[in-house]
């Protein structure tokens, strides 16, 4: 493996273990990959965070094959997915957040409550039609609730996002959560009164500029703020 390979697998387990700390998965649930030559590098399926080494970390190519004495996720199929219809996805965060987990739970996505919907792309946060984990099915469900987005629920199952990296997928996916957590609260005193479209299509044009740095933005979207750093 060369030293490049070899940070990017650190970073993998990195990212894995930061889901776990962080509350937004338990256990051995969820998984986490990042783009890598011809293919990708991904979890391996039911080993524990914090016994991961750099070895664990599976590389798989486009077609579906895998190198190594591991098995790879069993939710591979998700990340090679997206990799294949996304050229913007280098990194991919699937976790079984409390929130988000429970609106899937009820086949519910996230509408627009808030303006911050948006960071996932979109006027909503849809919710992809349930299928077994690990299948096809299900893969091709994400990608239609996808619909140009960089996150969506999946049904009685979790939460997905990608971004240009892995830090980047795992704060949208900590924003999903969020965003997951204030909608289940304001439904405590009813459906909340969504954004209209003309008022989204705004929030999504300011937030071409979000997260980027100062000075590579023109007239209005300099005004735009900038996403905080994960911390190691």
């Amino acid at each position: 493996m060369t030293t490049a390979e070899n940070k990017l697998r650190r970073e993998v387990i990195k990212t894995a273990r930061a889901l776990q700390s962080t509350g937004l998965t338990h256990g051995t649930s969820g998984n986490v990959s990042a783009r890598y030559k011809n293919g990708m590098l991904i979890t391996p399926s039911g080993v524990p965070y914090e016994d991961l080494k750099i070895r664990n970390v599976v590389f798989m190519d486009t077609e579906g094959g895998y190198y190594g004495d591991f098995l790879p996720s069993s939710e591979w199929r998700m990340h090679l997915d997206i990799y294949r219809n996304y050229s913007d996805a280098e990194a991919i965060v699937h976790c079984h957040s409390t929130r988000a987990t429970a609106l899937s739970a009820h086949n519910k996505g996230i509408p627009a409550f808030h303006y911050m919907v948006a960071v996932a792309g979109g006027d909503q946060i849809k919710c992809a039609d349930y299928a077994t984990f690990g299948t096809k099915a299900l893969s091709q469900a994400m990608i239609g609730a996808l619909e140009e987005r960089k996150a969506c629920l999946l049904a009685h199952h979790g939460q997905i996002a990608f971004g240009p990296s892995l830090h980047q997928a795992f704060k949208l996916a900590g924003e999903v959560e969020a965003l997951a957590d204030q909608y289940l609260s304001a439904l405590v005193l009813g459906e909340p009164v969504p954004l209209s479209p003309a008022e989204m299509k705004e929030v999504l044009r300011k937030f071409k500029s979000y997260g980027k740095h100062l000075q590579a933005l023109d007239g209005d979207d300099a005004g735009a703020f900038e996403m905080p750093q994960l911390p190691d």
